[in-house]
This record gives structure tokens, C-alpha cells and sequence, in this order.
């Protein structure tokens, strides 16, 4: 019972390491109120080496700090944002311009007065951006909530900071941004839990096991040097992804791997020859002499011998576990930041944890399912994912060239027929050459059929017009003909008044038949000519979030 809470306690002690470092500047908020006057003060807290930007920047530099609120017509400004201290002015290398921040820490108060005597709810978010001397973190956002009383008294609380036991303001980030992080984490621990499951891995397990027991009198030696073992594994993915994570392929690798048509295609043969190789063409192996080495070195024993024998389990097993791996640090690496050491730990310490539970749990080895045709299955399934994914690449090269060659209807299309055999596999009608024979159909793989097929099904409507909202982000945008604009559902017409031909219209398109600019100074002497307002979007062609928008509410026309 100890060792299995000392397990508890690594869990909770990595948790909150992780937790303490996705996010260099935090936030915390107070409201100061007497009658209808109030004041909203914003504090961040920053990290030593980071920097908060000012809220007014030079055209072409990072994001600003700004202050949005839900509904400003529940009060009026009083003055200027106040700051305390003033932001310093450096030339800042990483965006080639003289730019104004804050470090260790800022004090933004900005003075309101309500219009009415009615209690208030002011709702809204901090959208700021962090950056040190090398990189810049994604965009992040803070929420805020303050609840004010009206004229009834005075008032001042923090409202939405958390507190620790000593009453000290704690740490807020923004919701969207936790969230998406904790959602990254936890696709990260499912896909080291789903590399056990693969035919390269799991018979490894009773053979590592046993390893650990081998000739060992003393138990308790055994479980330390398996927990090492599981700890080595761990550190070894945890220094894959410090690599990307502390910039040592280039400050820019992101961009590169989300733009480049170079690592986009090489991504996406590499995605395809997983994919065969999982259908059993032909399998994929390291050199031996490098997995003998490590093999010998293992023979060893004690703390040297595990830590080896972790590293040979590490490179035996590659051959099914490169995809995961590889998927985890694409996206890792394109969204910036710790994500790349956070998924790669994550992802170690759910593959680790198996292998040491049975280390200190022995005979819970023969409660494990034998290995057979049923491992062939998982890893003929994670070839058609394979093949689905990797055609995003593709169509990242598409959209941000523009070659037009990958559509919305022939990449559903592919899709379709992907799922549509997976179906046809869960249900027997495939059959590859490493297959078991199937006598009968399980409840399992009904279930699973069930579900491919239902979701074929979703996937055709979007032939059709329908946005596909839940995977729009793996998407390319939708042209005017798919749009639900062009189908006469409810709505505002779509503007086509604009003052002339658009720049680059032939190689840049809005999605769902929207008609726009894609130069600022023709976009913007169009608005004046017209005395209308401005929408200004910032795109990346391969950035989901943004495809994301675009399909969930660009397609909505209440939001013209």
C-alpha cells in the first residue's frame, strides 16, 4: 500500500510540476468599489526570463495585452489604463523592433463608472502573449468575473483568482487555453496506453518483467530496479521532447513543420509507410547493432542494467510506437511552448506504468490476455487512422501554396472510403495476411462497426454542406458552392459588393463563399470608398484553430 501511494504521489508531484510551467505569466484580479465608481485592477505575475507586452505595440510586432469585455454598455471608462511600473522599451530580436513590456510583474487598473444602481456581473478575458529572448508562446487568454453591487457600498474582492491556504491570490489562465492543454495531455497518456497495446510491445511485457525478477532473492530490489526502469523510460521520451522544447532545432521549427511543404510531405510518407508496414507489408526494424548494444549493456543489472534495458525497450519497440510519437510532436511543436516535453512526459509515463505495476505486482501477469491475432487487429486499425491523419499533411501543402489539388469533397471522399473499409475490417469482410480467422463476430467488434459506419455517415453529409463542426479543425475550408450560405438556409445574404478585383484572389479564397481582401492597403481604401467597417483576420493556412472558427462560426450566418 505504501509503494502503490508512492506511485499516487509521483502522479500528483508531476501534475503539478507540469502545471506550474504552462504558463510563464499569471493572473489574478481585484475590484475596488465606492458607490457607482469602481476600480479594475489586473495583476500578472511573471516569471523570471519572461516578458508581458504593452497594451499599444508598433504595427507588425507580437500581440498586444488588451482588456475584452463581454458588455461595455454596462458602464463607462474614466480615464486611461493605468500601469505600475511603466513598461520598459527594448529592441526585441525575435520580432526586429523597438517594443515595450513588462517583467516580474505588472498592474493594470483601469477606472469604470456604472450607469446604473442594479447589481452587475462585468464578464470578460485578458488576451496577452508571453515571450522570453528566444520564443514566444500561442496567444493565451485570462478570464475575469466581477461581481459588483451597484451603488448599495464599497467593495473590493478578488473574484476569480484562486486562493492557497495562506489567502495569497493564485494563478488563472484562460479556460480555452487550460483546457486545450489538459485535453493535450490526456490524448498524450491514452497514446502511450494505446502503444502497450501493439503487437511490438505488449509480449515484451512478461519477458521485461520477468527480467527484473530474474535471480533476484531480494523482492524489494527488484521493484526499485523496476521502478527505475519505469523511470528511465519516462526520462528517456521526456529528453525527446525537451529537444523541441527548448529550441534546440531552431526557434522557428514550428512554423517551419506547419508551413513547409518539405517536412508536410515528409510527414506524410512517413505516415504512410507506418500505415503499410502496419497492414503487413513488410515490418519496420532498427539496426540490430544498435539493439544488441543496448541488449548487452542491460545484462549488466542493477540501476545501470535497467536504465538499459529501458532504452532497448524504447528502441525495440519504435517500430509501432514512431507513429504515436511522431504525431505527439507535430502537434506538440506547432501549437509552441512546453507542449512537446508535457506530451512526450506524459506519453513515457503512461507507457512506463505497466511495465512497473507488474514489476511490483508479479502475479498479476497471469490475469493478462495472451498474445495473439487480436494485437494484429489493433495495429491494422491504427493503419487506416494512419492513412486518415496523413493526408492532413497533404492538405496543409495544398492550402498554404494554394495548388487547389486537395478539395473539401475529394479529402471527405477519401475519408469515407477509409472508414468505410475499417468498417467492412471490424466486421470480418477484410482480411490481411497476419490475421487470426474469425469464426464468429464479436459484441466488441459490432459495436465498433456500429460506430465506423455511423460516423461514414456523418462524414457524407459534409459532401453536401454540413460544417462537420467536431473535426473541422482536421479540415480544409469549405468552398462557395459547399456553403450553407449558397443552399438558401436562413440568414443575411453574403456582401459581393467590393470596389474591384482582389489581389492574390487567384491563389487566396475566403471560405463559405465570402468575398473579401487579401491586401490590407486595397482592403482598407475599399472600406473608406464604401464608408464601411473593417474585419481584419489573421490566418495561418495550416493552423487549426483557425479552420476551426472559420467552420464553427463563420458558417453560422447569425455571425454576419
Amino acid at each position: 500500500m505504501k509503494r502503490l501511494s508512492l506511485i499516487v504521489l509521483v502522479y500528483l508531484i508531476a501534475l503539478h510540476a507540469i502545471a506550474q510551467i504552462i504558463e510563464p505569466i499569471n493572473w489574478s484580479f481585484d475590484a475596488r468599489q465606492k458607490g457607482r465608481d469602481v476600480e479594475l485592477i489586473f495583476q500578472a505575475s511573471i516569471d523570471k526570463g519572461w516578458h508581458l507586452y504593452d497594451t499599444h505595440l508598433p504595427e507588425g510586432g507580437p500581440i498586444a495585452t488588451q482588456m475584452v469585455f463581454e458588455d461595455s454598455t454596462l458602464f463607462e471608462f474614466v480615464g486611461e489604463l493605468e500601469k505600475e511600473p511603466q513598461p520598459v522599451e527594448k529592441f526585441d530580436s525575435i520580432f526586429q523592433l523597438n517594443l515595450r513590456f513588462f517583467s516580474d510583474e505588472a498592474t493594470l487598473t483601469q477606472k469604470i463608472r456604472l450607469k446604473n444602481d442594479s447589481p452587475v456581473d462585468i464578464k470578460g478575458y485578458v488576451l496577452f502573449m508571453g515571450c522570453d529572448d528566444e520564443m514566444c508562446l500561442p496567444p493565451n487568454e485570462a478570464e475575469f468575473s466581477f461581481q459588483l453591487n451597484g451603488s448599495k457600498g464599497a467593495q473590493s474582492e478578488t473574484v476569480t483568482a484562486l486562493s492557497d491556504e495562506e489567502g495569497n491570490p493564485g494563478a488563472t489562465s484562460g479556460s480555452a487555453s487550460g483546457q486545450t492543454l489538459w485535453l493535450f495531455i490526456l490524448i498524450s497518456a491514452l497514446a502511450g496506453f494505446a502503444a502497450i497495446l501493439t503487437p511490438c510491445v505488449f509480449p515484451m511485457i512478461p519477458m521485461t518483467v520477468s527480467f527484473f525478477m530474474r535471480g533476484s532473492e531480494n523482492r524489494g530490489k527488484a521493484i526499485r530496479s523496476g521502478f527505475f526502469f519505469g523511470f528511465s523510460i519516462v526520462l528517456i521520451f521526456s529528453v525527446l521532447g525537451a529537444l523541441f522544447t527548448f529550441g534546440l532545432f531552431g526557434p522557428n521549427v514550428g512554423s517551419i513543420l506547419s508551413t513547409h511543404w518539405i517536412p508536410n510531405l515528409l510527414f506524410f510518407l512517413l505516415f504512410l509507410v507506418f500505415a503499410v508496414s502496419f497492414f503487413g507489408a513488410f515490418e519496420i526494424v532498427l539496426p540490430s547493432s544498435l539493439v544488441n548494444k543496448t541488449d548487452s549493456k542491460a545484462e549488466q543489472g542493477g540501476m545501470v542494467g535497467a536504465f538499459f534495458m529501458a532504452l532497448t525497450t524504447v528502441i525495440v519497440s519504435f517500430s509501432c510506437t514512431g507513429p504515436f510519437i511522431g504525431a505527439l510532436i507535430i502537434e506538440a511543436v506547432q501549437d509552441g511552448g512546453m507542449r512537446p516535453l508535457i506530451g512526450m512526459f506524459f506519453f513515457g509515463l503512461a507507457f512506463a506504468t505497466p511495465f512497473t505495476l507488474l514489476a511490483i505486482f508479479p502475479s498479476a501477469l497471469s490475469k493478462l490476455p495472451k498474445s495473439g491475432g487480436w494485437l494484429n487487429s489493433i495495429k491494422v486499425v491504427f493503419a487506416f487512422i494512419l492513412l486518415a491523419f496523413g493526408l492532413k499533411f497533404l492538405s496543409n501543402i495544398d492550402q498554404v501554396y494554394g495548388l487547389n489539388f486537395i478539395s473539401r469533397e475529394i479529402y471527405l471522399a477519401i475519408w469515407i472510403v477509409l472508414f468505410f473499409f475499417l468498417g467492412l475490417y471490424f466486421l470480418g469482410k477484410i482480411k490481411f495476411s497476419h490475421d487470426s480467422e474469425l469464426p464468429y463476430i464479436g459484441v466488441g467488434r459490432l459495436l465498433l462497426s456500429a460506430a465506423t459506419f455511423t460516423f461514414v455517415i456523418y462524414l457524407f453529409t459534409g459532401l453536401f454542406g454540413a460544417p462537420l463542426k467536431s473535426i473541422s479543425a482536421l479540415l480544409p475550408p469549405q468552398s462557395a458552392g459547399q456553403s450553407y450560405f449558397q443552399a438558401g438556409t436562413a440568414g443575411p445574404t453574403v456582401p459581393d459588393q467590393l470596389c474591384g478585383p482582389a489581389k492574390y484572389a487567384d491563389k487566396l479564397h475566403l471560405p463559405h463563399g465570402l468575398n473579401g481582401y487579401f491586401d490590407y492597403e486595397q482592403g482598407m481604401a475599399c472600406a473608406k470608398e464604401q464608408g464601411k467597417p473593417v474585419f481584419l483576420v489573421f490566418k495561418g493556412h495550416a493552423c487549426a484553430n483557425c479552420k476551426k472558427m472559420e467552420n464553427g462560426v463563420w458558417a453560422d450566418p447569425r455571425s454576419l
